[in-house]
């Protein structure tokens, strides 16, 4: 099990908008550009192997900056294609906060982070003590098939609350703000009620407005 103490105070980001990891989950990526090539060729090289997965946020009139919270993952998968692009998977450890970016001369962004607010994410997997799963997966039927999704319910049926919930959170077609939501749910039960809303609300065809802050 990674200990705080084991996790780097540097890491290479990768702001990509709509993009989710957590903690325990993976989050397969086609990396293609030149800069991130560099990142994953650099990662390699370390001990740790983590890139932080963390979204864009745009400023108006100014440059997209950094949302303040991400979550990194360990490379455990990686292949190339002939034409130099990778095929990688990240496992996601533990989210952190942002503490500023590092200045030197890499194409990627590298942050200083915190990982102290989210400890809790390095022990065993959570569990959600208010989870009603038929009627869960009520909703997630309907709301599947109001945007054209399948799935193997079989799987879903039988899958820990934990994979079940995060998964969803993960591959589910939200925007990037309610990603967002998702990621800094303080507990798998709030990540669960904030799905719940989030998937109701688009089955009501509802506005911005209705979204969770």
């Amino acid at each position: 099990m990674t200990r705080l103490a084991d996790l780097p105070e540097v890491i290479a980001v990768f702001p990509l908008t709509g993009a989710l990891l957590l903690p325990r989950a993976r989050l397969p990526l086609h990396i293609f550009e030149p800069r991130y090539l560099a990142m994953i060729n650099d990662c390699l090289k370390t001990d740790h192997r983590m890139i932080g997965m963390i979204q864009p946020r745009a400023v108006p009139g100014g440059e997209a900056r950094l949302q303040a919270i991400g979550c990194a993952g360990r490379l455990t998968g990686f292949s190339e294609t002939e034409d130099g692009r990778y095929m990688i998977t990240l496992s996601g450890v533990s989210r952190f906060r942002v503490k500023d970016d590092v200045q030197g001369f890499s194409p990627y962004r590298r942050c200083q982070v915190d990982w102290q607010p989210f400890a809790r994410d390095l022990g065993p997997a959570e569990g959600d003590g208010g989870f009603d799963r038929s009627g869960f997966l009520a909703l997630l039927g309907r709301y599947f098939q109001a945007n054209g999704l399948s799935t193997d319910w079989g799987n879903l049926r039988e899958a820990e609350e934990e994979l079940l919930i995060n998964s969803l959170s993960m591959l589910c077609p939200f925007d990037a703000n309610d990603k967002q939501a998702l990621l800094e749910a303080p507990s798998l039960a709030t990540r669960r009620e904030t799905l719940v809303v989030l998937m109701e609300i688009a089955l009501r065809g509802g506005t911005e407005g209705e979204k969770p802050q």
